[in-house]
């Protein structure tokens, strides 16, 4: 697994690098966008851990260079000391699959990587669709049918994973482990909740039309 880190704090960069290389990870710096820009447009990575605040050129339109014009699909994780959820919105915008703000724990920036890494590369796309669903992954929007749902952040989380995966049947416990922090205590009966409260948006004002599928003893499947 190879990492990008772009980062203007040589102290942090270094040591995220450590951390990363005992976990057996290879891990290229860059301490400017300039410099960060060459790397990701010329060398293969996993992950990119991009902060936004950077000399020469910032995160977020580094961010967009990638995205626009070098076509570069590789999950990126937006580091910042902002806490406003406009500078979120802005990196998300901009292309961005996560966002973490300083200070933060080493193993939460890993388990970040690792959900990240565990998607289907080819699935990778900002919007993702189901039939008559469409989800945008930048601007967090669902619709059906063309009309907007409001979902909470958990429950966007959960409809993405469950499209990301359709067609295949998803435990509850792989669930946990991949919508709720990785250190979260959740309960089985838990999900069942979040469930019951996703269809109520996406199924029940759309004539019943079922999306997600219960598979009794196993978890849910979504499917065209």
């Amino acid at each position: 697994m190879k990492v990008l880190i772009v980062e203007d704090n040589k102290k942090l960069a270094s040591a995220i690098k450590q951390g990363l290389e005992q976990e057996n990870y290879t891990v290229d710096t860059a301490s400017d966008g300039e410099y960060g820009l060459d790397l990701a447009a010329t060398e293969p990575y996993d992950v990119i851990i991009l902060d936004i605040m950077l000399p020469k050129i910032d995160g977020v339109t580094l961010c967009k260079k990638l995205r626009t014009e070098e076509k570069d699909t590789t999950p990126i994780i937006m580091l910042t000391a902002k806490r406003l959820t406009e500078d979120k919105i802005n990196g998300l915008n901009a292309g961005a699959d996560d966002y973490l703000t300083k200070p933060f724990s080493f193993d939460e920036l890993l388990a970040r990587i690792k959900a990240l890494t565990r998607r289907p590369k080819n699935m990778q796309s900002n919007i993702l669709k189901l039939g008559d669903l469409k989800i945008d992954r930048n601007s967090l929007i669902t619709q059906r049918s063309g009309k907007l749902i409001n979902l909470s952040k958990r429950e966007f989380s959960l409809l993405e994973y469950l499209v990301l995966n359709k067609g295949k049947i998803v435990s509850k416990e792989q669930i946990i482990s991949n919508v709720w922090e990785y250190d979260a205590d959740i309960l089985n009966n838990t999900v069942e909740a979040y469930i019951g409260r996703l269809r109520k948006k996406i199924e029940k004002p759309f004539k019943g039309k079922k999306i997600i599928q219960t598979i009794r003893g196993f978890g849910y499947k979504v499917e065209d």
